[in-house]
């Protein structure tokens, strides 16, 4: 099971859920996608984001103040399928939200949202039996980080168990925007080409067209968070979706 990407390279773009509240999170994914976003990557808000930078650090804290929890999340995804019923689905969590709901309500809870996938960052694939089963058993697609200090075996490991697309990280560290695309993505995508037919998204500091163009040269897709979550941040919730459109409208450009 492949999530499609309808043009190379394709676009995921990543929103932390409720900044700055849900329906303004609604209309933002949905002008992402009208835009050329082939995948909206929906963020579940975290009181400790330890992988992220101080962008998407502060938005989920905003989210978290506003009391939007993952049960709220999984209602938007539900809205959001209806809305646009070809997009890319994919929801993004920390583990510890859907340890507190039950592993098992949780991925039936998501495959009712209609969602394609899901992505927890911090689930390692030595650890993810349970989660793999009830995945499977939901018709869901796993995603897992892959990382640049990774091993080959690790990498198989990772591979062998992907399903959708495999999360490439350009670099060792925590989200946040950066000047060029690093030059350990394109070994590990090389790398995982051994193991994998999946379409291999690249992510951790793409923020630009040059950048997209960059990662097109060797994957499949440009994972764009930071970029987004630091635009909704200075734009007024009544401009963000525009901006936003305009700005994934920019990177197709």
């Amino acid at each position: 099971m492949a999530i499609e990407f309808r043009k190379k390279p394709g676009i995921v773009a990543y929103l932390t859920a409720g900044d700055p509240d849900l329906a303004t999170t609604r209309d933002i994914a949905l002008a992402a996608i009208d835009n050329g976003a082939d995948v909206i990557e929906l963020g579940v808000p975290f009181s400790d984001p330890l992988a992220d930078g101080p962008v998407i650090q502060r938005a989920s804290e905003r989210a978290v103040a506003r009391g939007v929890r993952l049960t709220d999340v999984l209602d938007l995804a539900k809205e959001l399928r209806a809305a646009r019923p070809a997009a890319g689905l994919v929801l993004f969590s920390y583990l510890n939200p859907v340890v507190r709901m039950g592993m098992k309500r949780f991925c039936a809870r998501a495959a009712e949202t209609g969602a394609d996938g899901v992505l927890l960052t911090d689930m390692i694939v030595e650890e993810a039996g349970e989660y793999l089963a009830e995945m499977k058993v939901n018709g869901l697609a796993p995603i897992f980080l892959a990382a640049p200090t990774s091993p080959d075996a690790r990498l198989k490991a990772i591979a062998g168990v992907s399903q959708g697309f495999v999360y490439a990280i350009s670099r060792v560290g925590i989200t946040g925007t950066q000047q060029r695309v690093a030059g350990d993505a394109s070994e590990l995508v090389s790398r995982l080409r051994q193991f994998t037919k999946l379409p291999i998204a690249v992510g951790f500091g793409i923020s630009n067209a040059a950048h997209v163009r960059a990662v097109g040269e060797f994957a499949d897709a440009a994972i764009i968070g930071s970029a987004l979550v630091a635009l909704i941040e200075k734009s007024p919730a009544e401009e963000a979706a525009t901006a936003i459109g305009q700005f994934i409208a920019g990177l197709r450009a």
